[in-house]
C-alpha cells in the first residue's frame, strides 16, 4: 500500500525490536522500506539489512556532514557496494551549511565569553572560521558531485539532503539534469522552491513535520504540489509524527505522514497510497 522511502534502520534505535518495528510497518500497510546509509559503514549495514529482510531495499552514500571522516576514497567502496541488486538509489547525499565552523565558533563564544576580547583577536578567529567555512563547503560539494557522478554512471538516481545550501544544491545538480534524477527528502521549503525543483525534474518528499502543529507551512506545499511529483517518508528515527511526536519514529508512522496529506488535500489515504506508490517505484530501482 505505501513505501516508505526514507529510514536508518541500520541506526542502534532499532536493535531492541527490529523485527516488531518491521511487523508495526506491515500491519500499519508499509509494503516496503528503503534504508538509507549516511557513511560507508552505515551502506554496508542497509545493504545487509536489505538482503536480510525481503520487504528491505537500501540506498548507500555518504552524508554531508561526515564529509571530515569520510576518508580519501568513499566511492570505490560505494560503487562496490551498488553491484548488489538490493541498493535502489545512491545517497543521502547534499550540502548542509547548518553547522559551519563559524557557527560552531559563535556558539563557543556565546557560551564561554565573559568578558569581551580584544576587538583584533575576535576578528583575526572570526576570519579563521570563514577560511575553515570555504574548506568545509568545498569538501562537501566535492563528495556530492562524486556521488552524482557515481549515480550517472551506474543509471541510479539520487537521494538529497539540502539544509541552508539551497542555492548551492541546486547550482551542483543543474549539470547533471537529464542525466539523474533526485528526491529532495524531508522537504521543508516553499510551494516556489518546491517548483524549482519539479522544473528540474526532481521530486521532493514529506516526512512527520506535516502533521505538526506549527508545521502549516509544510503542510500547504504538500497539499499543492502535483499528486504525481511527491513521496512519503518518516527519516526515522527522527521527526516522529503526531501523536508520536518527541518519541522515536520508525517506518509504521509512514501511514500518519501520507494521512495528514491526504487530509490537506481532501482526497483519500488510498489515492495518496497509489500515486507516491507509483512514484516511489519510478524512482527507485526495485528490478534491477
Amino acid at each position: 500500500m505505501l513505501i516508505e522511502t526514507h529510514a536508518h534502520l541500520d541506526y542502534p534505535d532499532f536493535a531492541p525490536d527490529f523485527d516488531d518495528v518491521l511487523r508495526r510497518a506491515t500491519d500499519a500497510g508499509v509494503t516496503r522500506i528503503i534504508t538509507i546509509g549516511t557513511s560507508v559503514e552505515s551502506s554496508r549495514r542497509a545493504v545487509e539489512l536489505a538482503e536480510k529482510y525481503p520487504n528491505v531495499f537500501a540506498v548507500i552514500g555518504v552524508h554531508p556532514t561526515y564529509v571530515e571522516e569520510s576518508g580519501e576514497d568513499v566511492i570505490t567502496p560505494l560503487r562496490e557496494l551498488a553491484q548488489n541488486p538490493r541498493v535502489v538509489a545512491i545517497g543521502e547525499t547534499g550540502l548542509d551549511y547548518h553547522s559551519l565552523p563559524s557557527v560552531e565558533l559563535a556558539k563557543e563564544r556565546k557560551a564561554t565569553q565573559v568578558f569581551l576580547k580584544v576587538l583584533q583577536t575576535s576578528t583575526e578567529e572570526q576570519l579563521e572560521a570563514e577560511i575553515h567555512d570555504g574548506a568545509y563547503k568545498s569538501k562537501q560539494a566535492s563528495l556530492f558531485e562524486q556521488q552524482l557522478d557515481l549515480a550517472g554512471e551506474l543509471g541510479l538516481n539520487v537521494v538529497i539532503h539540502q539544509r541552508d545550501a539551497w542555492t548551492d544544491t541546486l547550482e551542483i545538480m543543474r549539470p547533471y539534469t537529464g542525466k539523474v534524477r533526485g528526491v529532495f527528502h524531508c522537504f521543508g521549503g516553499s510551494l516556489e522552491q518546491a517548483q524549482e525543483v519539479l522544473d528540474l525534474d526532481h521530486l521532493v518528499s514529506f516526512t512527520g513535520i506535516v502533521t505538526f502543529k506549527n508545521g502549516v507551512s509544510v503542510r500547504d506545499v504538500a497539499a499543492g504540489v502535483p499528486l504525481w511529483k511527491f513521496m512519503v517518508e518518516t527519516d526515522c528515527p527522527y521527526l516522529a509524527p503526531v501523536p508520536f511526536r518527541g518519541k522515536r519514529c520508525e517506518p509504521a508512522h509512514t501511514r500518519l505522514v501520507a494521512e495528514s496529506i491526504a487530509a490537506a488535500r481532501g482526497i483519500s489515504l488510498d489515492e495518496i497510497a497509489e500515486a507516491t506508490t507509483e512514484t516511489a517505484e519510478k524512482f527507485f530501482r526495485f528490478n534491477r
